[in-house]
């Protein structure tokens, strides 16, 4: 069975003009909620050498795969960089997930509302408005891949909160 976590950076510094949106940081809530949400996934899924994570080169959202991969027991180094997923439709957010090499079981992405919201909707068929530190979790057939995955074609298990 192929898995796919989409997750939503961590609570971040309010937006304002002495800095760009894209270099914001974590402030300490979203450190705490995202080691929150990680133990909660780590209690419910082991990750393995089939496991890919892609994040947002956003700083909020690598900050928040930093925190959660340590977890996940992911190294940090192996982490993707995605710039196409900072402020992304989600049909964008979607192109890179459909790139995903065949031998990947487990795809965690790392990013930003509203594209990940719309694309759990997209993708499940199913309402899911992803708040800060939350995440979904889908599954689709192992027969199918990363790159045949589009709408309708996944299962919504699970929203951490």
């Amino acid at each position: 069975m192929k898995r796919l976590y989409i997750i939503r950076h961590g609570k971040a510094e309010d937006p304002n003009f002495a800095k760009r949106d894209f270099e914001r940081n974590l402030v300490e809530r979203g450190r705490q909620d995202a080691i929150h949400i990680a133990q909660q996934i780590v209690e419910q899924t082991k990750f393995d050498e089939h496991t890919l994570v892609i994040s947002s080169a956003a700083n909020r959202a690598f900050q928040t795969a930093e925190i959660m991969c340590p977890i996940f027991q992911y190294p940090t180094n192996q982490i993707k960089l995605a710039i196409e997923i900072y402020e992304a439709h989600h049909l964008d957010i979607l192109q890179v997930i459909n790139k995903v090499p065949d031998h990947v079981s487990t795809l965690i992405v790392f990013g930003h509302n509203p594209g990940l919201s719309s694309l759990v909707s997209y993708l499940t068929d199913q309402y899911a408005e992803l708040k800060t530190a939350n995440a979904a979790y889908l599954e689709f057939p192992d027969n199918m891949t990363f790159s045949q995955l589009s709408g309708e074609t996944a299962t919504l298990k699970h929203v951490f909160e």
